[in-house]
């Protein structure tokens, strides 16, 4: 099983690297926020022991660059204490917390949980995904064409776009976008949804009017065909 260590406590991340290889583990290291991500992209790690306080870029926003296609399991392991903490950490996409100082048999005891818990190799999607000839990087969080600049999404139809394309070919009811996108007590509030999904057509289909990749199911929600099929002109 692969782990990767991303800490800047040089001292910490050798004991655990010694303590984990000799419990035959497979450990790969990252000193900053930025190199975690890389490492998580051409690494595929298993689990993921992750500090909060890092450099470039902090352990909140690993999660959050990580969560958008990738559900591998993270351990956060951060000298802070306070609830709130916490709160953000689980909340941004982690699945466990361990506060530093912490004892070795507790850690890989959480390490072998998640170890049960993991996916199964294989279920994580691309960090690219491909509308046509527009590049989706769901660790970057943006949208570019084959080349120029990338295409200006606001926050709630960059969320909208990741909710699709995370889940190709699946059926997204009107429900289940509402919900994930604007929260459980926005369910019902479909004039919303049509109007960013009309946003989003006319930032990405080629064609807005006649939608290929992001299409409707009538009567039921939307769907992400990642490869073009001609739908009906949506209502």
């Amino acid at each position: 099983m692969k782990v990767l260590i991303a800490d800047d406590d040089a001292q910490l991340v050798r004991a655990l690297s010694v303590t984990l290889a000799a419990r035959g583990y497979d450990v790969v290291t990252a000193k900053d926020g930025r190199a975690a991500i890389d490492a998580v992209i051409t690494e595929r790690p298993d689990l993921v022991l992750l500090d909060l306080g890092m450099p470039r870029l902090d352990g909140i926003g690993v999660l959050e660059g990580v969560r958008g296609w990738s559900q591998v399991p993270v351990l956060v392991l951060s000298g802070r204490t306070d609830s709130s903490d916490k709160v953000d950490a689980l909340d941004a996409g982690a699945d466990d917390y361990v506060t530093k100082p912490f004892q070795m048999d507790e850690l890989l005891a959480r390490l072998r949980a998640l170890g049960r818990r993991r996916a199964p190799a294989g279920v994580d999607s691309a960090p690219t995904i491909r509308i046509g000839e527009l590049v989706v990087d769901l660790v970057a969080k943006q949208v570019t064409p084959g080349s120029g600049p990338a295409i200006r999404l606001t926050p709630t139809e960059w969320r909208l776009l990741e909710v699709l394309v995370t889940n190709p070919d699946r059926l997204m009811t009107r429900e289940m976008l509402l919900t994930e996108v604007w929260g459980p007590t926005h369910g019902n509030d479909s004039g919303y949804l049509r109007l960013y999904m009309a946003q989003l057509r006319r930032k990405l289909e080629p064609d807005p009017a006649h939608p290929r990749y992001l299409v409707t199911e009538s009567g039921m929600g939307y769907r992400f065909a990642p490869t073009p099929k001609e739908k009906l002109r949506d209502s």
